[in-house]
């Protein structure tokens, strides 16, 4: 079994957060106190009395890997390199799909989740500890570096993400902080705690670490919507008003967030990211002109930013929704695309090129199949992006709720275990 259910009473001492050393070995135990204020995430550390978790559930590690090769061979993938296998992680692989994850997310709202250093680490490395990926990833979300600028967020539980900061016009974004003077340490103290204790339980683990950030579009259009949305109409109202020279507020935006986001990317490498993955996560909502006239040079600025300064950290470029247009993703900048599932992945490399990097793309439903079916999809998607080592395996979208947590083990381990047809 992966899971072992045990009944954990911690009984803590009168003493600082900072006091109780982190170590994979011991699950982080949340003080359920610990709250949250509106205005700047998470309240200031204070002594923890005492912490009560019921039925915790606890999470059997995998073995330590012992092969050198291991504790870069994402990186490596990620350059572009032909490795000794085809290395895997997940999107989402920290999540709810997981019941060690839930005890955590039924009870602290997200923020405080992500912005707390010792639970956030816990998060990030309970995946890793079950399953074995070959990198670890931060457990944070896109919209964390907002607040730099001044713009509000929260995650409502039922709701997803809501800002509360409106930027319609060119005044709005005038208003918001300067992008180039952001100092990340001030304003999101707990990524470094984060990434920095998640970078020695990395190397400890023979393992990569994984960092990733929004990309300008995808925060521009969840700011300029206020949530989800389906349609996404004030945000393509403003495209439109940019487009005929009403208002530059839409480009304006982007070029800001764009300068944010590069920044951010380099802060999270100099913080021990080994690995960045930028997100167009609403890329579904753009038309191939829209992407290249708005998306697309913002995504680039940002990327060009991080390249400029960490050329030898490797930067992967996800549009989720955008393989309609992969052949104008191929002049991104970064170092490998990430595709999603709605294109079959020989297609996939026929259109980007063999001289594009990839990364992706098994439909995350097809984890509610069956071991064989899952075994073939891993086994079909590494045979067409050319054969065991020639590409980086990820889902084509993130870990869905509700997938049956050994199903996760099955991908990796056939991925792992994969020698390629003719073997």
């Amino acid at each position: 079994m992966r899971l072992a259910v045990a009944s954990l009473t911690l009984y803590l001492t009168a003493l600082p957060w900072d006091a109780y050393a982190f170590h994979a070995s011991r699950p982080f135990v949340a003080n359920p106190n610990h709250g949250m204020t509106s205005s700047s995430g998470v309240q200031p550390r204070t002594s923890v009395e005492m912490a009560t978790v019921e039925e915790a559930t606890v999470v059997e590690p995998k073995s330590r890997s012992t092969d050198p090769g291991d504790r870069d061979i994402l990186v490596r993938a990620a350059r572009g390199e032909a490795v000794e296998r085809t290395p895997v992680w997940l999107m989402r692989q920290a999540g709810r799909y997981m019941a060690a994850f839930r005890e955590y997310s039924t009870k602290y709202p997200f923020r405080q989740r992500s912005e707390t250093p010792e639970m956030a680490t816990e998060l990030s490395l309970q995946c890793h500890r079950a399953y074995g990926m070959d990198g670890i990833i931060m457990f944070s979300d896109i919209l964390t570096p907002l607040p730099t600028l001044g713009i509000d967020f929260d995650v409502i539980k039922g709701v997803g993400p809501v800002i509360s900061t409106e930027v319609r016009t060119e005044e709005d974004v005038a208003n918001l902080a300067d992008a180039e003077s952001v100092d990340f340490d001030e304003k999101l103290p707990f990524i470094r705690e984060i990434l920095g204790t998640l970078s020695k339980e990395a190397e400890d683990a023979n393992t990569s670490l994984i960092g990733f950030v929004g990309a300008p579009f995808t925060l521009a259009a969840y700011t300029i919507e206020g949530k989800s949305s389906k349609a996404c109409l004030p945000t393509k109202k403003m495209m439109m008003a940019d487009e005929v020279g009403e208002s530059k507020a839409m480009s304006q935006f982007l070029d800001k967030l764009a300068t944010m986001i590069g920044n951010y990317g380099i802060h999270q490498i100099e913080c021990g990211a080994q690995v960045v993955q930028v997100f167009e996560s609403w890329a579904h909502q753009l038309s191939p002109a829209w992407f290249e006239k708005f998306a697309k040079p913002a995504a680039q600025k940002a990327i060009k930013i991080i390249k400029e300064k960490y050329p030898d950290v490797p930067v992967i470029y996800f549009a989720n929704g955008g393989s309609s247009y992969l052949e104008l993703q191929r002049d991104m900048g970064s170092d490998m695309i990430a595709v999603d599932w709605s294109v079959d992945m020989a297609k996939a490399r026929e259109i980007l090129g063999e001289d594009i990097p990839i990364s992706g793309n098994i439909d995350p439903t097809i984890l509610f199949g069956t071991k064989e079916q899952i075994e073939q999809a891993v086994r079909d998607c590494i045979d067409k992006a050319g054969g065991p080592g020639k590409h980086l395996l990820n889902l084509g979208h993130g870990v869905m709720q509700g997938t049956p947590e050994e199903a996760v083990g099955w991908l990796v381990d056939e991925c792992k275990r994969y020698k390629g047809k003719d073997a």
